[in-house]
């Protein structure tokens, strides 16, 4: 399904101009001069998932005998705080306790960029790609776990370098069976 392109490229240049002459800056000067291009391809890229369809990412589900643990872990993605438009980044960690559906590894990679590619909190990003696991899969239960360094605490504001924010969602049987959260989080961390 495409998606209308929402993404207003002259408008986005006419902000970075604004910008640079707030801080006292010459937007035509030799350097800048391309900057307002540069900085809405920049966006175009980074933010261009925000339109795209949640019901497409995990479209090609398989149906397999298998009841254990699935895991991809170590899924880097960066993102763009929606507070300070400063990037986070990180890597995921999906787990999920399958109930006759299974999805290729590379869709659960994607959906974490699906829902990176756009103006985001961590938190909120977490329970989107649990609960679009959740739906689409129907497994006994979804585990995500994210790691990320946010910019916007680590060169402004408090200034606190090497600080990582971890977030975690979990749905059916890895929320309520602690034996089964125990053992994705032994899992992915590695630690009994």
């Amino acid at each position: 399904m495409d998606v209308p392109d929402k993404i207003d490229d002259a408008k986005i240049q006419e902000g970075v101009r604004m910008i640079l002459e707030g801080v006292g800056e010459d937007p035509n000067r030799e350097g800048l001069l391309a900057t307002p291009h540069r900085i809405a391809k920049m966006y175009r890229e980074i933010l261009g998932g925000m339109h795209d369809d949640s019901t497409e990412v995990l479209s090609a589900v398989f149906y397999e005998d298998y009841d254990e643990i699935v895991l991809l872990k170590d899924i880097p993605f960066f993102s763009m705080c929606e507070h300070h438009l400063m990037p986070f980044t990180g890597k995921a960690h999906i787990a999920y306790l399958p109930d006759g559906k299974i999805v290729g590894l590379s869709k659960l990679a994607r959906a974490v960029d699906h829902f990176a590619r756009r103006p985001q909190i961590q938190e909120r990003m977490t329970a989107q790609i649990a609960d679009l696991i959740s739906h689409k899969l129907e497994p006994k239960g979804v585990a995500v776990v994210l790691e990320a360094t946010h910019t916007c605490m680590t060169m402004r504001g408090v200034k606190k370098p090497g600080s990582t924010m971890t977030t975690s969602a979990m749905r059916g049987v890895m929320r309520e069976n602690l034996a089964t959260r125990n053992e994705v989080l032994t899992l992915i961390y590695g630690k009994a």
